[in-house]
C-alpha cells in the first residue's frame, strides 16, 4: 500500500475500532450463553459490547458519518448518504460460542454505494486485515505487515466452506469444480482472507439471508488483494440498500477464477438462482 493512504484517517480509525472491539470480545471469551435472534441465529453479550465500542469510537473521529451495525438499530436516513460504515462487531459468532478461533470483527467504509476500505480482525491469535481498494492489502501478525497479493492456482482448486454447517448447493458447486481440496473456517471475513493471503481460491455461498455488514470489509479487502468478489450471478454486490441483504449470496474468488466459478454455479442448478430468475 502506500505510504499515505487516500483513505489514511478512516482507515487508522477502522484499525482502532477493529482492535478495541475485539477486546470486548475477548474480554468474553469462554462464555457460552447466548439469545437467539429473529432467524435462529446466536447473539451474545460480546456481540453487543463489540457493537458499542466500535460505534463509539467511529463517532469520535467522524461524528456525521452513518453506521449500519448488525446489532444496533437502522437509521434510514443513512440511504441518503455518500459515506456509510458497515459493521459486523462479531462474525461468526457460533465460532465464538463453539471456542474455536475463527470469529472475526469486521468494519467496512462505503463511499457513493460502493466498499472503499475494509478490516477484518481476527482477535484470537491477533491477525488483522486491512485494505484499501486500488491501494492494496496486507495482514498485520506479532506488529510485523506483510502485502496480500490473491494469485490464481497453478494446478487444482481450493474451496473454503462452513465450519459450523454442511450445504448441499456448494457441496454441488464442488463438484462442477472439480475442487481439490476444502477448508473448513468461521466467519466470512476470514474466508475471504484465506483467500487474499492465498491458500485458498473458491468461496461460494448461495444464501439469501446474509447482509452488508457480512460482505463489506471481506470484500474490500480481498479486491484490495487482487481477489474478485460477486453474488452469485457474477454481479456486483450493491450496498447503502434500504433492506440490507444480499439476496444473491456472494462469490469470491482469486484472480482469474470467476468465469470457471459462474460456470461451476450454472451447471450446479442453485436453487437460490433457480427460484431468483427474473429477480433483481
Amino acid at each position: 500500500m502506500p505510504d499515505r493512504s487516500a483513505y489514511a484517517a478512516e482507515l487508522e480509525v477502522a484499525i482502532d475500532a477493529a482492535r478495541i472491539g475485539g477486546r470486548e470480545v475477548m474480554a468474553r471469551y469462554g462464555s457460552t450463553e447466548s439469545e437467539t435472534k429473529a432467524g435462529g441465529s446466536p447473539v451474545t453479550e460480546a456481540d453487543h459490547a463489540s457493537a458499542a465500542a466500535i460505534r463509539e469510537r467511529i463517532r469520535q473521529t467522524f461524528p456525521d458519518d452513518f453506521i449500519l451495525c448488525e446489532e444496533t438499530l437502522d437509521d434510514p436516513r443513512r440511504v441518503q448518504a455518500s459515506r456509510l460504515w458497515v459493521v459486523d462487531p462479531l462474525d461468526g459468532t457460533r465460532e465464538f460460542l463453539a471456542q474455536n478461533g475463527e470469529f472475526s470483527i469486521m468494519i467496512g467504509l462505503v463511499y457513493a454505494g460502493r466498499p472503499v476500505l475494509g478490516v477484518v480482525y481476527r482477535p484470537d491469535g491477533d491477525a488483522l486485515f486491512a485494505g484499501v481498494i486500488g491501494e492494496g492489502a496486507w495482514v498485520e501478525r506479532n506488529g510485523t505487515r506483510t502485502p496480500l497479493h490473491a494469485t490464481k492456482p497453478l494446478e487444482g482448486l481450493r474451496l473454503v466452506t462452513s465450519r459450523s454447517h454442511s450445504d448441499a448447493a456448494v457441496d454441488a458447486v464442488a463438484r462442477e469444480l472439480n475442487v481439490t481440496e476444502r477448508r473448513p473456517s468461521g466467519s466470512v471475513g476470514l474466508k475471504c482472507a484465506l483467500i487474499a493471503e492465498g491458500v485458498a481460491d473458491v468461496y461460494v455461498h448461495p444464501v439469501s439471508y446474509i447482509s452488508e455488514w457480512d460482505t463489506c470489509a471481506p470484500e474490500a479487502v480481498l479486491v484490495a488483494a487482487g481477489g474478485v468478489v460477486t453474488d452469485c450471478r457474477g454481479k456486483p454486490l450493491e450496498y447503502n440498500k434500504p433492506d440490507p441483504r444480499q439476496r444473491f449470496g456472494i462469490l469470491a474468488c482469486a484472480p482469474g477464477l470467476l468465469e470457471q466459478t459462474l460456470a461451476a454455479v450454472a451447471r450446479a442448478d442453485l436453487p437460490l438462482l433457480r427460484t431468483a430468475k427474473g429477480q433483481g
